[in-house]
């Protein structure tokens, strides 16, 4: 596995065929000619086995990407997909090498995203289904009359695995790529007042700031997607917020892209953890509300956009930041 491979520098393989044989041949020729005063049989003899020395030393450096690929491929057939092979040399196989160390990578990651997610939906359905279960057995064993709060309760835990699975799904469409960008023009203002009026509306005790300048704003994109990261945001917003109000700002910056702010007042979010919280099943240390896909959802849909989106640094509360390019 380790032994040294000269001809990795060379960048063709064709190249380093054509300098195995001249290595080869030369090597063959001196030594028949340092032998030159045995007898024949034996001075070809030596030749032809220091060139087959020199032949297997130099060969083996140029086939052994191959060795290892195919061993490597037998251990992730067999369920090991933690093997490299080294990749060392310049040419076609290196290439080839390089190539096939990208694959494992993305395969491993592919079935590691598959085991948490498995494992996060199993621990997030657990819950709602523990409470739905628990308040209907109440109900029927007598324990609980079947009155409006018991119901409310019942209601509520169908809702959150309602809001579970329709996550779930657009977040499974989203990282498929089935959800193609339908851009048009529109004008901001109204659009993010719709999105408000939606998802805060007549809730007592809720309200809101918009601010977008200039007031006839207008810019391109997919409104369905947008509206669906927004979403998202506000709601992150009124669930984490200290007094469940939410400011709402939107600009066009220097580079002619939308800037839209998602502004609360609640504790933040620590610069640690500023990453992961666009995460699948990230709440950002918190164990309450929500199914932990919202901000995963607004990070996808972002990026179907070729936009980008963070947490902004901010005197108090949390600001989320999105931009896209129009």
């Amino acid at each position: 596995m380790r032994w040294p491979r000269p001809l990795d520098p060379f960048r063709s393989f064709k190249v380093k065929t054509g300098l195995l044989v001249v290595l080869s041949v030369f090597a063959a020729s001196v030594t028949f000619w340092f032998a030159s005063d045995w007898q024949f049989r034996f001075a070809l003899g030596a030749a032809l086995l220091v060139s087959l020395a020199v032949t297997q030393i130099l060969a083996h450096g140029m086939t052994s990407p191959l060795r290892e690929m195919t061993a490597a491929t037998r251990a992730m057939a067999a369920g090991d997909l933690s093997r490299r092979v080294r990749a060392t040399s310049r040419d076609e196989i290196g290439e080839l090498a390089r190539a096939f160390n990208r694959m494992a990578e993305d395969l491993e990651a592919d079935d590691r995203y598959r085991r948490e997610l498995i494992a996060n939906v199993s621990h997030e359905l657990r819950t709602p289904i523990a409470a739905l279960q628990a308040v209907l057995e109440n109900m029927v064993d007598g324990v609980v009359e079947p009155d409006p709060a018991a119901l409310h309760t019942a209601l509520d835990q169908t809702e959150r695995l309602a809001d579970l699975v329709r996550d779930l799904l657009d977040l499974s469409r989203l990282e498929a790529g089935v959800v193609p960008l339908q851009r048009h023009r529109f004008e901001v203002e109204p659009f993010l007042r719709g999105v408000l009026d939606e998802r805060v509306g007549p809730a007592a005790g809720v309200e809101f700031r918009l601010d977008v300048q200039p007031v006839t704003l207008r810019a391109e994109a997919d409104t369905a997607r947008l509206r669906q990261a927004v979403s998202n945001l506000v709601d992150n917003a009124l669930r984490h917020g200290a007094s469940s109000s939410v400011h709402v700002r939107a600009h066009v910056d220097r580079r002619s892209h939308l800037v839209v702010d998602v502004h609360d007042d609640g504790p933040g979010i620590p610069v640690s953890e500023r990453t992961q919280v666009f995460e699948r099943f990230s709440r950002g240390g918190t164990t309450g509300g929500g199914t932990g896909l919202g901000l995963a959802i607004a990070r996808w849909a972002v990026e179907l956009h070729d936009g980008r989106i963070g947490v902004l640094d901010t005197p108090s509360g949390c600001c989320i930041r999105v931009e896209l390019p129009t």
